[in-house]
């Protein structure tokens, strides 16, 4: 063991963090329930390593992140809501104008950062600030990114994650997805070797019989036990392609759920959830064999709500996260409540429950907390240590929001997936009471979620009073944040705020 001194000993003594982030796991896509009973989808998936952590940790049963993907991790990276950094809709090319978004027959795109997160000021369209493997870099943290990117357009400085301060990047750059999750394609660069869809620096493994997810695995079990070596504390940040499309089989696991009747769309998927489960019950076994798991912050969580249309089967669209109503793209809780669980020994008391309202921006603040390295001032999330001990703090009385001024939809598609809560829109959440206001329309959707979990009764026009006060809230929050709202096509004009709008109802 090399000696330290005592400067370095300090640095050393900082927890490790291990931050794993599915991509499109729905809220119901694991055997551990996080609703008020067990349902037929927990007992469709096996997540051991899951059941590991919530018994091990802590649960929150509601927890949330964007409606799709960019929003979450450029918010999970700088600590603010996508009303403030723009980057309010997946991120796809760069240019002058946006290339993710869909046409609409009645609005124009609001004039949100396409071009993504960047490590510069000056882009047009972009968004730049320090972010949390940058600032943890400075403290003495080795940094590692395995995984999907999607932070920054491709051909943009912000389409690699090494520009953001992680020290090791293994497979992800500017793309949203992988081409394929077999190495005998390649991971996709088979049929398109310089295509945006590969998964980048995973070359070594071409042509193996192997899964990316095990792929990617191994890379950060190596990366993970270089840094322990070298008595370096470690950010790893390990972002899933999992069970994002395309929804291929992982063969290890898939025979048992095609044997139990599922149809190849659902089997391939729970077997890509198992697969992601092995990865994270690896990488707990090898905090264990380290001698570090005592030391070590670990935070399981998700990019957005399941998916739940017609790349799906088995089920009617828009109801693989029942109870919840819809999926990825909608404000409805289907496709933005995600499964949440944290183990810290010492800190988090295993077995616990917390049901505050928890939200992806606010892991800046917490992985700093965790880190003693204190926080920028302008940020929106909160940390979540208090809750993470067993505390209570008045701070958490607050509004959550989202912003989705976009037109959302798989790019092969001629025009934007419609379900639940879908479409250009702006959301709050302040305790049980939850308000959407669609841009298309102007019409308004009010929920109380403790009453009425799967949004199925609009109380807009019985509680009128609620939603007006709820509709100025949100447009206050909005303004504060300077959020950019789409065009009306007719008018030239943008769509007036929530506040501006007469209550209407869907």
């Amino acid at each position: 063991m090399v000696s330290c001194s005592p400067e370095e000993t300090k640095i050393i003594s900082k927890p490790n963090i291990l931050f794993i982030l599915a991509d499109d796991m729905g809220w119901q896509d694991t055997s551990v329930p996080f609703g008020p009973e067990i349902t037929k989808f927990n007992q469709r998936y096996q997540t051991p390593a899951l059941e590991r952590l919530a018994l091990e940790g802590m649960k929150f049963t509601q927890a949330y992140s964007c409606a799709v993907c960019s929003p979450t991790r450029v918010s999970l990276m700088t600590g603010l809501n996508q009303a403030r950094h723009r980057v309010t809709q997946w991120t796809y090319l760069s240019g002058d104008g946006p290339s993710s978004d869909l046409p609409h027959p009645t609005l124009a795109p609001s004039d949100w950062n396409w071009n993504g997160l960047q490590p510069e000021a000056g882009m047009a369209n972009a968004f730049s600030t320090k972010t949390l493997p940058e600032i943890l870099k400075e403290q003495g943290y080795r940094t590692m990114h395995f995984g999907k990117g999607h932070f920054g357009a491709a051909g943009t400085p912000g389409a690699d994650p090494k520009s953001f301060g992680f020290d090791i990047r293994m497979g992800g750059r500017d793309a949203g997805g992988c081409g394929s999750y077999w190495g005998t394609k390649n991971f996709g660069a088979l049929a398109n070797p310089n295509g945006p869809w590969r998964a980048w620096d995973m070359d070594a493994y071409f042509g193996q019989e192997i899964h990316l997810t095990e792929a990617l695995t191994r890379e950060a079990a190596e990366a993970i036990r270089t840094a322990v070596m070298a008595e370096e504390p470690f950010f790893c940040y390990f972002a899933h392609y999992a069970p994002h499309t395309p929804i291929e089989p992982d063969e290890r696991f898939a025979p048992d759920y095609r044997n139990a009747g599922l149809d190849q769309p659902e089997s391939a998927y729970a077997s890509l959830i198992e697969g992601m489960d092995k990865s994270t019950g690896d990488l707990l076994n090898l905090l264990d064999d380290l001698g570090i798991a005592d030391n070590t912050l670990v935070i399981f969580t998700s990019d957005n709500g399941g998916l739940s249309h017609s790349r799906r089967s088995m089920d009617p669209p828009h109801t693989h996260n029942s109870p919840l109503s819809s999926g990825k793209g909608a404000h409805h809780e289907g496709g933005i409540r995600v499964p949440l669980l944290v183990r810290w020994s010492g800190v988090v008391q295993g077995g616990t429950v917390d049901k505050t309202p928890a939200i992806i921006y606010d892991w800046f603040p917490t992985v700093l907390e965790a880190a003693s390295i204190s926080t920028p001032s302008t940020i929106d999330g909160l940390s979540l240590l208090p809750l993470l001990k067993g505390e209570t703090e008045d701070a958490f009385d607050r509004p959550l929001v989202w912003h989705f001024p976009n037109f959302w939809g798989p790019l092969q598609r001629p025009e934007p997936v419609k379900g639940p809560g879908m479409g250009p829109s702006s959301t709050i959440r302040y305790g049980d009471l939850k308000l959407i206001y669609y841009h298309t329309d102007q019409k308004f959707e009010l929920f109380n979620l403790k009453q009425d979990l799967a949004e199925a009764r609009n109380l807009a026009l019985q509680e009128p009073g609620k939603a007006s006060e709820l509709a100025s809230m949100l447009t206050k929050y909005l303004e504060q944040r300077n959020a950019v709202m789409p065009l009306e096509l007719a008018s030239g004009q943008s769509v007036p705020m929530p506040g501006e709008t007469a209550l209407n109802s869907r």
